[in-house]
């Protein structure tokens, strides 16, 4: 199948107006439009788009980057940037053409 592959960088202790953390809020929202393969991968360290070095430490986790990564058909693709526009919530994002399945 061809279609893309999302990458949304956030941070773990960001926020959806309604007060849950962005990454499982995403994660819900792509359940519901039928996206499956959603992964939330923890970085060590990185530097947002404030040019701010955020990083996972013992003492704070809350500043611990994160990436949640999805393939997704056109058709998923359009239904969640639709909602994503919604909600204006300024989440950056990579989007890659790519060809997908199982073998």
């Amino acid at each position: 199948m061809k279609g893309f592959q999302l990458v949304f960088s956030t941070l773990q202790s960001r926020k959806h107006p309604n007060g849950e953390h962005i990454s499982h809020w995403l994660v819900e929202v792509t359940e519901k439009i039928g996206i499956k393969g959603v992964t939330i991968l923890n970085a060590a360290q990185g530097i947002g788009r404030d040019g701010k070095l955020h990083s996972s430490t013992f003492f704070e986790l809350a500043d611990e980057p994160l990436e949640i990564i999805m393939n997704v058909s056109d058709t998923e693709c359009e239904k969640l940037f639709t909602l994503l526009n919604e909600e204006k919530l300024g989440l950056f994002y990579t989007k890659t053409a790519i060809e997908y399945g199982t073998v």
